[in-house]
């Protein structure tokens, strides 16, 4: 059974928003520890919340202030070129979102495109109904779609090429043995042809 995806946005039930922050803060613990045995690397948290008295640690205070004198140790530019916040996140996750819905909007317009190309060469569709757009599309999805055979319809003559290419040396090879296997063969009925007329001449 696949789990429902949770929608992020703020809790405004105060139990509800209670029991899942201390299911989050249980799990974020653990999943950072893992990555600090895992990875064998430094890393630290600090959660702070109206539910607890006093702000949660990882690994410990002195494990904590370890790790931040480190990073206050490196320069200014090292310490931002990763750093990133909620909104600056956000933004970067939109764009992404944006980029795969301009992708799949590409995709879906070539396949439509590529459906009514099929319909017009069947007979099924004609181009009296097509906008602009629509023309215009479907020339520039056959001129692929012709660019594509001519590349192929090249790559197989040249591949044909090296076939011929690779083939001439052993017809060679059995040219020479046909004269050689002829040449044997005339040199061995000479023989026979002359001890045959010696027998005859004795004979007489």
């Amino acid at each position: 059974m696949t789990r429902k995806k949770v929608k992020l946005a703020y809790i405004t039930d105060d139990s509800a928003r209670k029991a899942t922050f201390k299911k989050r803060k249980k799990g974020l613990i653990k999943k950072v520890e893992e990555l600090s045995i895992l990875c064998d690397i430094d890393v630290c948290m600090i959660i702070c919340s109206p539910y607890d008295a006093q702000p949660e640690v990882y690994p410990s205070s002195s494990g904590v202030q370890r790790v931040l004198a480190r990073f206050k140790n490196m320069p200014e530019i090292v310490q931002s070129k990763k750093m990133v916040n909620q909104e600056s996140f956000l933004r970067n996750r939109i764009a992404k979102a944006n980029e795969q819905l301009e992708k799949q909007r590409e995709e879906n317009r070539e396949k439509e495109i590529t459906r009514i190309m099929f319909q017009t060469l069947m007979g099924a569709k004609g181009l009296l109904g097509l906008s602009i757009v629509d023309l215009k599309d479907l020339r520039w999805l056959i001129e692929q779609k012709l660019m594509n055979i001519k590349m192929r319809i090249e790559r197989i003559g040249e591949d044909d090429t090296e076939t011929k290419v690779c083939l001439e040396p052993n017809k060679t090879k059995l040219n020479l043995a046909g004269v050689h296997l002829a040449s044997t063969a005339g040199h061995i009925r000479q023989p026979l042809i002359s001890n045959v007329i010696f027998i005859e001449s004795h004979v007489n």
